[in-house]
């Protein structure tokens, strides 16, 4: 039964994640056929961020209070509302579309602690947890990848409305496949107002840390980059390699990024020690440099290795981070809550990049130019990161460093 329910949350997870990744090449589609500029896409996809900050006090109390597997069918049902609401409004009103895409990240920030929270309830000892989480997370990469080159390759061969169906669809088949989860009661002694109040106290301690403040900007800054070099990326690509920006290659060049990503996060444990994590802000300039550099290419052959060595770099930089926020943060205010406080981070600065990308351009600025730009704030906030690191000895770090 528990290995039944388990597979059930595999499946759901990749057909909404893949959706997920779908329904933003669905709607750049949509910008381009209602001739929008190119960087209306970044309003669009500050709307899907901004209810991970708004909703981000309540969502996991949410998620404990109700049972976890209506809280991914009310998800899910979200996402389909969100992405439904394409076929019927006005396409050339950049405000439905930026409300239909709001919608669908207000469900996503509902789906998203549940899947996690539901494991340990299916599962029996730490070792089966531990494999649980390797295998949503593999496919939620495995999602991501064919989100993006395999939707894309739906979304080019395909009108805008059926496109949007066969998200709808997916979605649909996500949440049916959730019925087979058994339904497990959640803590009715939960109160919403004494948890929001919590959340920010747990904000709170975890920025006051000096392991924790370092991992939660490190991390916050590559995925406000990767959120800007998402959206960046999928305008350039057109504009200085030549594609239409209907084909399908744009969203497959785009990919390589997230396939660097996993590799990069591969090898992490070969090339920084845990216990020397700040040694991953190396892989962070590293990764500004290519930054730097891959705009100015007008080589498809060149610039998928530059993206994919973008990639590589900004995983080595963030899984040491990554790891290393989970376990201090897991001691000091609980799993959950320190995932709730990263997301929270992550996509404010998220926010943040969105906005100052779309302000660049509307000053007048290439894509290239805004691209490097972006570079030079992840560089600024590397180069804090660094003022951080002393060369004074502390029983903190066995690396002989600590922060200042």
């Amino acid at each position: 039964m528990k290995e039944r329910a388990l597979n059930a949350l595999y499946i759901t997870q990749f057909l909404s994640a893949f959706s997920d990744n779908m329904s933003l090449l669905v709607i750049a589609s949509l910008l381009t056929k209602n001739g929008f500029s190119p960087e209306s896409l970044a309003l669009v996809t500050m709307a899907f961020f901004l209810p991970y900050i708004l909703l981000a006090p309540i969502v996991g109390p949410f998620a404990d209070k109700m049972p976890k597997s209506v809280v991914l069918i009310i998800g899910n049902l979200i996402k389909l509302l969100g992405i439904s609401a394409l076929i019927f409004i006005d396409q050339s009103n950049i405000i439905l579309l930026m409300l239909s895409y709001f919608t669908v990240g207000v469900g996503a920030v509902v789906y998203s602690p549940a899947k996690y929270g539901i494991l340990p309830e299916l599962i029996e000892t730490d070792q089966q947890l531990f494999k649980a989480n390797s295998r949503i997370e593999a496919y939620t990469i495995l999602a991501i990848l064919t989100g993006i080159g395999g939707g894309g390759a739906i979304v080019s061969a395909t009108s805008t409305v059926q496109s949007s169906l066969i998200c709808v669809l997916l979605y649909a088949l996500s949440l049916g496949v959730t019925f087979l989860i058994p339904r497990m009661p959640g803590d009715q002694s939960i109160r919403y107002t004494r948890e929001a109040l919590q959340f920010f106290k747990s904000v709170s301690t975890l920025l006051s840390h000096s392991k924790t403040n370092f991992s939660l900007i490190g991390t916050g800054a590559f995925w406000m980059s990767s959120a800007v070099l998402r959206t960046a990326v999928l305008a350039w690509i057109p504009l200085a390699l030549g594609f239409s920006p209907e084909d399908f290659s744009v969203s497959l060049i785009l990919a390589t990024t997230s396939i660097g990503i996993v590799i990069g996060a591969f090898l992490a444990p070969k090339f920084v020690q845990l216990q020397q994590y700040y040694k991953s802000i190396i892989y962070g300039f590293l990764m500004v440099v290519l930054i730097f550099i891959f705009p100015w290419l007008h080589s498809t052959s060149i610039t998928i290795v530059f993206l994919l060595a973008v990639g590589c770099m900004g995983g080595i930089f963030i899984v040491p981070m990554n790891t290393v926020l989970q376990e201090e943060g897991t001691r000091m205010v609980g799993a959950g809550k320190t995932i709730a406080v990263q997301n929270f981070v992550e996509n404010i600065l998220m926010v943040i990049g969105s906005g100052l990308y779309y302000l660049v351009i509307e000053q007048g600025a290439s894509i290239s130019m805004a691209i490097v730009i972006q570079g030079a704030i992840m560089l600024l906030i590397l180069l804090y990161l660094g003022s951080k690191i002393s060369r004074h000895s502390s029983p903190m770090h066995a690396g002989g460093k600590s922060f200042k």
